[in-house]
């Protein structure tokens, strides 16, 4: 189903199936696992409502946005450890909010530097993905 806005997170659609996999819904956003996995964790949090910037949000929707944000990364913390998270909000090409959440490892991939936004090196199986999602679930 096509939306007016042409957005993959609006859309739901085969774009944003190609790239990532829900997890669940939070209190105002969306969580999912971005499949290419070079950096173990590495997840998306969506606003549920097509906006564009987080001042478009009002206090509240803000407010609990954020609260969905700092829910992941904690769970990001527990479950794989990494020595930093990287928050990236970029959405120059996309115009959703949304937050990649980039677990990074000091003796792992792009340690020091930007993360790459796509850099095609890590995909599991069909079977790993579901263990990931299944921790993640356990320790959101």
């Amino acid at each position: 189903m096509s939306n007016k806005n042409n957005c993959l997170y609006c859309d739901k659609d085969e774009k944003l199936d190609n790239l990532m996999i829900e997890i669940c819904k939070l209190e105002v956003s969306t969580l999912y696992l971005f499949k290419e996995q070079s950096h173990k964790g590495r997840c998306i949090v969506a606003y549920d409502k097509h906006v564009k910037e987080l001042f478009e949000l009002d206090d509240k929707e803000l407010e609990l946005y954020m609260k969905d944000v700092t829910r992941v990364a904690a769970m990001i913390k527990k479950t794989f450890s990494p020595d930093k998270i990287n928050y990236g909000a970029y959405s120059d090409t996309l115009p959703h909010l949304h937050f990649h959440l980039v677990p990074k490892y000091k003796d792992g991939y792009s340690w020091g530097g930007v993360f790459e936004m796509n850099p095609q090196k890590k995909y599991l199986s069909d079977e790993e993905y579901v263990k990931r999602i299944n921790l993640i679930k356990e320790n959101l």
